[in-house]
């Protein structure tokens, strides 16, 4: 017997939440709370990352940064294949290239992408945050001076 899925209307949100680790991840998983209800997986550059936000299911990709290309790529291809599986109905991400990568594959699928900016980047968005900032369905930053009419949104501090 063949089933079919069950429509979008029967079934939790599927979210998709990703950051690297360190002050991103912390700040992810401080808004665990809004996921309540939902389908959400996590994805993170480190394992033990589990952890913290169990029973949820968290995915691993390579660690990168913008100095070393092949990590980058690395990490890109593995992010962009695990969104394609997913089919998140959003993604949201605090930063930053795992992020980056799963809110532009997200943005291609018609998911609603959201890019929280680090509190850390208190005098301009992060390079990231930049580039998300032209195609995420919202861009939000955690300092107010940095909100714009046409983005990013300030609605406060995380954490």
């Amino acid at each position: 017997m063949i089933t079919q899925p069950p429509p979008a209307a029967s079934r939790p949100t599927r979210v998709l939440a990703v950051s690297s680790p360190g002050g991103h991840w912390q700040q992810l998983t401080s808004i665990r709370g809004a996921f309540e209800g939902m389908d959400i997986t996590y994805i993170t550059t480190s394992k033990e990352a589990a952890i913290t936000v169990a029973p949820a299911r968290l995915l691993v990709v390579p660690d990168c940064n913008r100095d070393e290309p092949m990590k980058l790529f690395a990490c890109a291809l593995m992010t962009l294949r695990l969104v394609r599986q997913l089919r998140p109905d959003v993604v949201v991400t605090t930063g930053a290239a795992p992020g980056l990568f799963a809110v532009m594959a997200g943005r291609v699928l018609g998911a609603r992408t959201v890019w929280i900016d680090s509190l850390a980047n208190s005098e301009r968005l992060s390079l990231s945050g930049r580039i998300a900032k032209h195609f995420v369905s919202l861009c939000i930053t955690q300092w107010s001076h940095l909100a714009s009419p046409d983005g990013p949104r300030y609605y406060g501090e995380i954490l």
